[in-house]
């Protein structure tokens, strides 16, 4: 079943076409690689997706609901969640209430009473690794911590679809072996769809189920990590043959 389905999208910036005519679906329970070469288009068209940016042209549809128009918080309450590459934590706030703001605004808790909004922002916390820094503050964070707080965040909106954004930039190998562990463990116990940009292909190539790859905005290949791998047109592109 097709949980997200983007048909014919397009958007322009001034003169520049970010997003050409894409067309793509995701089902339930599909990890799904999002790669290409630097402004190929891929946070813009997360950004579209999660309702930052409407598109000049085309649709969005998740869940069987037209969300193209909406605005970010209430593509959030549908079940769209996010991270950032460049992670966007209110810094003057503590790692507790962060994640707390996406308890209390995620999908469909008009009721919840900010002590309970508190507790499920720990039980967070406690999944990611960061318990301990409940009552820092966010700009006393670390790196890795800040990209651990990002994942809380998304899974505190109790979300069906989560947009990775490039989860290991900054991260040292150690960090970013962490970073993968946790984001397998959220899909084993969550059960979450993932859409997942990411420029290390080793990690893209072994944890994902399908790869889409984009190029001057348009979707030039998808399938299987092999095929694209593989792909004569993605790895002129974008690949290369070394690490193709």
């Amino acid at each position: 079943m097709s949980l997200l389905t983007i048909e014919n999208v397009t958007k322009r910036f001034g003169g520049l076409t970010a997003v050409d005519n894409v067309s793509m679906e995701i089902k339930e329970g599909e990890i799904v690689g999002l790669i290409g070469p630097n402004g190929a288009g891929k946070t813009t068209l997360m950004n579209l997706i999660a309702g930052t940016f409407n598109p000049e042209e085309g649709k969005i549809v998740f869940d069987g609901h037209d969300i193209t128009k909406l605005e970010p918080f209430q593509v959030c309450r549908r079940g769209v969640s996010r991270t950032y590459q460049i992670p966007r934590p209110f810094p003057d706030m503590t790692a507790l209430m962060n994640v707390g703001v996406g308890v209390l605004c995620g999908k469909k808790r008009p009721n919840m009473s900010l002590v309970d909004g508190m507790l499920d922002a720990s039980h967070c916390l406690e999944f990611v690794g960061l318990f301990g820094k409940r009552n820092i503050l966010a700009r006393d964070l670390s790196l890795f911590e800040l990209r651990a707080l990002e994942l809380a965040r998304a899974l505190a909106t109790t979300p069906r679809l989560i947009l990775i954004d490039e989860v290991m930039a900054g991260l040292n190998q150690a960090e970013g072996r962490v970073a993968i562990r946790l984001i397998e463990k959220i899909i084993e116990e969550f059960h979450v769809t993932i859409l997942w940009i990411e420029h290390v292909m080793k990690i893209i190539m072994e944890a994902t189920q399908r790869v889409v790859v984009l190029h001057y905005g348009e979707i030039i290949s998808s399938g299987l990590p092999g095929e694209i791998a593989n792909d004569p047109q993605v790895i002129e592109a974008y690949l290369g043959e070394k690490i193709a």
